[in-house]
């Protein structure tokens, strides 16, 4: 039998305040297997190591049990102690006696008997467990960043300048995201344009960047440090390679339409590039409002177009590229409006969203800058900006704070007064949220310099009156009823998923919460990670964000790409779920039921074969076996009956 050393953590007072430490001892020191068993205030201090690996060497141990905190902080800890003394660190069990037993439990008498029982449990584990090694996996280093806003852009360029090749994947026509449709950004009122656009072109120009734009990820197989993606290069109808930008095409083009990327307010041609510096600045063809496509005339584009790069016969082009890490930066999409029956349901011309707001005052954008009615083209002069709609409302949409809104509600109420001096803005709010460096000040400025008069309180409804938008709601603060007559109000609609990411992360095989956002590993020691090794988050796909928090991700998320790439091969747990061939009836339940693809039916041997670098153990074959085949390493049958076993005795 092995000799099984158990050392229990004070944690200072969070364990020691609600667990008789003295009591789990003298339960714990005839325990079978447990040689030794000691106490210590703090086990993860560097004296607290020091002595488990003094006991180690003392005692002659086989395994030891730590009874202390969530193994998801101190795990790794404890492992690479006992390494440095020889031990296999595999045979490095962690009790969690704080979060599941001590923080649980205000009454001391039953804390004990519960902490007493787990590291029992623990100890039986120990007891059974294997020593296995890591799985070494050879690396690709090349990256594939999905997505280019500013959180893509970023972490492409912080993966490049690390000396690796980056394939940058856009839907897009041109890379820039959401950050290319504002106007400024906040606190400091910078052109969104002027600091974007110099990144723009350096993605463009650095030549460990491939660019993919108006492309698609339709496929992703293979495991950390050997993807397989295939891409599909949706069909432009211009030749790239031969397009030298001039932009004739687009000027000659008779036929209008709505702009996507003004968010409708504005046109743009058939033939197109979605803004004045747009990377790559070269056109697409809009196939379905195409007159060509639609009756077989017109042509015009090909016809004048000098060096003859459209080209009607195009088709979806399909590649496959290899690489080691995949960074997701999909975005973000504002919540229709069209859902909120309350404010018009997207009905009332002059009732918009802050995505189109922006529009409207940039410079490049559909009035040339000019706060301007969408309905008839006059300037607003009482805006009424409205926050948090369909966020923090658990009732009727989303109970999430979408974060930036209280900020760009300021920064519109701001830019509106700098553009109609004469006009007055409201904002109706719930609360001001200020969380980051600057923004208190700027929203004391709002108010104080720009006289955007706030309005605590929700607005009940919004309709249409004599050329007016009435805006009906209370005024907390006072508590008296508020009717302003508007003409035009603003939306803060939620920031959600942007369309499709969540059959995306199907395709990645990585989480999605219950809003659609990505899950990342670990909300505070794995932010930027997924729990699928070598896929990392960037940007709003994981959450809403504002741009320098953006920016951190994308950046976090590069500095986990460069460090995975840092080594020849990679390590993956061991922890996996192998196959008992003797007891394997090759019924294939297993396959089905792993969401990894880790499992294969070999037909000729009638047995299911296992990708240890795919496993990522999470039990589900195991579970579904009904032979018993599926045992998963250090997790078998008889370990957990054994651990069951032990808690059930007393």
């Amino acid at each position: 039998m092995k000799k099984i050393g158990v050392f229990v953590c004070h944690c200072g007072i969070n364990i020691s305040s609600t667990v008789d430490i003295e009591a789990v001892k003298e339960a714990l020191k005839n325990y079978p297997g447990v040689t030794h068993i000691e106490d210590y205030k703090y086990m993860c201090s560097d004296p607290g190591q020091n002595l488990l690996k003094e006991r180690i060497k003392e005692k002659g141990l086989d395994g030891v049990v730590v009874a202390a905190c969530s193994p998801t902080l101190h795990e790794n800890t404890f492992r690479t102690a006992v390494m440095l003394v020889g031990m296999n660190l595999y045979n490095c069990e962690i009790a969690n006696i704080r979060e599941q037993c001590s923080w649980v439990h205000k009454d001391k008498k039953v804390a004990t008997k519960k902490a007493k029982l787990i590291i029992k449990s623990v100890v039986e584990k120990a007891l059974l467990n294997e020593e296995l090694e890591p799985v070494k996996v050879p690396v690709t280093r090349r990256a594939m960043v999905v997505g280019a806003g500013i959180a893509g852009i970023q972490a492409a360029l912080n993966i490049a300048n690390s000396g690796y090749e980056v394939v940058l994947v856009d839907k897009n026509p041109s890379i820039g995201g959401r950050m290319a449709q504002l106007s400024e950004t906040f606190p400091t009122l910078d052109c969104s344009q002027c600091i974007l656009t110099p990144k723009m072109v350096e993605v463009s120009q650095n030549k460990n960047i491939k660019l993919m734009t108006y492309s698609e990820v339709v496929d992703v197989s293979g495991f950390v440090g050997n993807f397989k993606v295939k891409i599909k290069k949706k069909v432009k109808y211009v030749d790239w390679d031969k397009c030298n930008g001039c932009g004739i095409c687009i000027e000659k083009c008779p036929v209008t339409v709505s702009s996507e990327f003004n968010q409708g307010v504005g046109k743009r041609k058939v033939i197109y590039t979605p803004f004045p510096q747009a990377v790559p600045n070269k056109p697409v063809l809009d196939a379905e409002n195409c007159t060509y496509f639609i009756k077989g005339k017109c042509q015009i584009c090909k016809k004048l177009c000098p060096p003859d790069a459209v080209d009607y016969t195009q088709v979806d082009e399909f590649v496959e590229e290899e690489v080691g890490a995949i960074v997701v930066a999909t975005g973000y999409d504002t919540y229709d409006i069209s859902n909120m029956e309350e404010f018009g349901a997207g009905k009332i011309p002059d009732v918009i969203d802050g995505l189109t707001f922006e529009r409207l005052l940039s410079s490049s954008g559909p009035t040339n800058g000019e706060v301007r009615r969408p309905s008839d083209g006059k300037i607003p002069k009482e805006v009424v900006f409205i926050s948090c709609v369909g966020s923090r409302d658990p009732e009727h949409h989303f109970s999430y704070c979408s974060k930036i809104c209280c900020m760009y509600s300021a920064k519109h109420a701001m830019l509106y007064k700098h553009r109609v001096p004469d006009g007055q803005p409201f904002i109706f709010y719930m609360d001001v949220r200020t969380g980051g460096k600057g923004y208190e000040e700027f929203y004391q400025r709002a108010q104080e310099e720009d006289k955007v008069i706030y309005l605590r309180g929700k607005v009940s409804k919004l309709y249409r009156e004599d050329g007016k938008i009435v805006v009906c709601g209370i005024d907390t603060l006072s508590g008296k009823y508020v009717e302003l007559n508007a003409d035009m109000v603003v939306l803060a609609t939620a920031i959600r998923p942007s369309a499709g990411v969540n059959e995306f992360a199907r395709l990645l095989k990585i989480h999605y919460d219950e809003n659609g956002f990505l899950t990342e590993a670990h909300p505070k020691l794995r932010p930027v990670e997924s729990l699928s090794a070598g896929i990392y988050l960037a940007g709003c796909a994981q959450a809403p964000k504002d741009i320098p928090d953006t920016i951190a991700q994308a950046s976090g998320a590069a500095a986990m790409v460069a460090n995975l790439f840092a080594s020849d091969h990679l390590l993956h747990e061991p922890l996996i779920a192998g196959v008992n061939e003797d007891l394997c009836s090759g019924c294939g339940f297993c396959v089905t039921v792993c969401p990894y693809d880790a499992r294969k039916l070999n037909k000729e041997e009638g047995i299911v074969e296992v990708n240890e670098v795919l496993c990522e153990g999470c039990g589900s074959c195991s579970a579904s076996c009904p032979s018993g085949a599926a045992q998963q390493k250090n997790f078998t049958d008889t370990q957990l009956v054994n651990m069951v076993k032990a808690i059930l005795k007393d």
